[in-house]
């Protein structure tokens, strides 16, 4: 979209109201100054670092304004105590002393800017009291920046990385702007491996980048953007204005909003990545075709479910401990997970029904001896476990979607005891783009995962100038569907 140069210096400044986002024209043009200084910093590697490092603390700024300095704080804590780590190697009640202080900073940070309304408003409801909630802000982004840097402090302390020598190195990985504000949550040990090598973009990777560039761009701007808000909000702010069936398409529609939200910002974010020649692994791979619970959860929002099974599922003895420990290890584990997304009793029953599923679960395929998860069914009752799995996790969705239990309940109650069935013409007319790109969002997530993967491929092979073309394509779909305020990313509230 064209930039009104006049208001450049109030675009510039941090804005509550507007975070700078993948999807919005602002970042399009930064971005393009950002990659030609970067492309003369090619053979600079440190001149290289210390620039993109300054761009993300901006880019961070555009997000949060000076809460920006909380990034730093941890970087620097986090690189110290690591450090500290690597010389006390035969001091176990040290190292143990310093790894507590990384988890008590980012945790206690944690838990200040998210939890403090929250647990003060659950403690006064428990002691028959009264509590007054602080206005305190949440800077965008911080269960990410924190997780990731908690990961890289466990990891020196269970020597299965060397602490980092350049200070640089560790502000760049904590706080490289791709991944910075929503995800995914890199493991130090698959990217710091990766900082100092030469830089070398081929034409491969770039078509590749472009081709996860646009179909996140759609992903998002086009398909949940719409959606959410020609349909799904509107129903989940009052269910009880529409019937069960509009009600049930609205969970439906949400399931796939949410997908095309969050996983396009993935894909958004490993393309820009790659494009700068960082690569970092899938955060997503067709969730709603898993056939259980488990699988779900090694497809869905992958850096997360790989995170909390390394450093607080292990953590908590796992499966080392017997069956009922491993059973109570998981529902703790997921409870924990629900309430990572958010401050809100919704949150934390959305992780304990995915808990007490991922248990039951694993207690069936204990009782017949099915392995790895159910995944090898195959016919009708991978169909009929699909389906069943797809319906539980949308279930589920309906409490994190919900402002409340009692909108939960209404949106339930609804589907259940006001269906009107025969309003089905009516709702596929009245909706019609709406429902039209929930069927084509569908289509396309069922679609084989190899194909995707072709596509990729071919998109790597055209020429350049056909490959700007497809961004163009992107962006221009975008403008004929998108409202008058671009939509933020709905994980920038975790």
């Amino acid at each position: 979209m064209p930039l009104d140069l006049s208001r450049l210096p109030s675009l510039l400044r941090y804005d509550a109201a507007a975070p700078l986002l993948f999807n919005s024209g602002l970042f399009l043009w930064l971005f393009a100054g950002f990659a030609l200084v970067y492309a003369l910093l090619q053979r600079r590697t440190t001149a290289r670092l210390l620039f993109v490092t300054l761009f993300s603390y901006y880019f961070y700024y555009k997000s949060s304004g000076t809460y920006f300095f909380l990034l730093a704080v941890v970087s620097a804590s986090d690189f110290l105590i690591a450090r500290a780590l690597g010389r006390t190697a035969d001091a176990p009640r040290t190292r143990r002393l310093l790894v507590a202080a990384s988890l008590t900073l980012n945790l206690g940070l944690l838990a200040y800017f998210k939890y403090t309304n929250f647990l003060g408003t659950a403690f006064a409801a428990l002691l028959g009291g009264s509590f007054q909630p602080q206005d305190i802000f949440l800077p965008v982004g911080i269960s990410f920046f924190t997780f990731q840097s908690l990961s890289y402090t466990i990891d020196v302390y269970r020597r299965q990385i060397s602490p980092l020598s350049n200070p640089l190195d560790y502000f760049f990985y904590v706080s490289f702007f791709p991944q910075l504000v929503a995800g995914p949550i890199v493991r130090a040990r698959d990217f710091i491996p990766q900082i100092r090598r030469p830089l070398a973009l081929s034409r491969t990777m770039t078509g590749e980048a472009v081709a996860l560039i646009a179909g996140g761009l759609i992903k998002k701007a086009v398909i949940s953007d719409y959606i959410s808000t020609n349909f799904v909000d509107r129903v989940f702010d009052n269910p009880l204005l529409y019937s069960g069936l509009e009600n049930l398409a609205a969970v439906y529609g949400y399931a796939l909003q949410i997908y095309c939200d969050f996983s396009g910002y993935s894909d958004m974010a490993i393309g820009i990545a790659l494009l700068l020649g960082f690569r970092f692994p899938d955060n997503f791979r067709s969730p709603y075709k898993s056939r259980s619970v488990t699988e779900f959860w090694r497809r869905w929002h992958i850096s997360l479910s790989s995170w909390l099974r390394d450093y607080l599922y292990i953590s908590l003895g796992g499966n080392r401990r017997g069956k009922v420990r491993q059973y109570v290890n998981l529902v703790a584990t997921m409870l924990l997970g629900g309430l990572w997304h958010g401050a809100s009793w919704n949150f934390v029953a959305w992780g304990g029904m995915h808990g007490v599923a991922l248990a039951v679960h694993k207690k069936w395929m204990e009782l017949t001896r099915q392995p790895r998860g159910g995944t090898r069914l195959h016919g009708w009752r991978a169909v009929v476990a699909a389906l069943l799995t797809f319906h539980f996790v949308c279930l589920a969705w309906v409490f994190f979607r919900s402002a409340s239990f009692e909108t939960a309940g209404h949106v339930l109650s609804q589907i259940f005891t006001n269906f009107q069935g025969r309003l089905l013409p009516q709702l596929l007319t009245g909706y019609a783009p709406a429902m039209a790109l929930i069927a084509v969002g569908y289509a396309l997530h069922l679609t084989p995962h190899r194909w995707a993967h072709r596509l990729q491929a071919r998109a790597a092979t055209l020429p350049l100038p056909l490959q700007a073309l497809l961004l163009v394509i992107a962006a221009w779909a975008v403008i004929q569907v998108k409202g008058s305020d671009v939509q933020p990313f709905i994980y920038f509230q975790f």
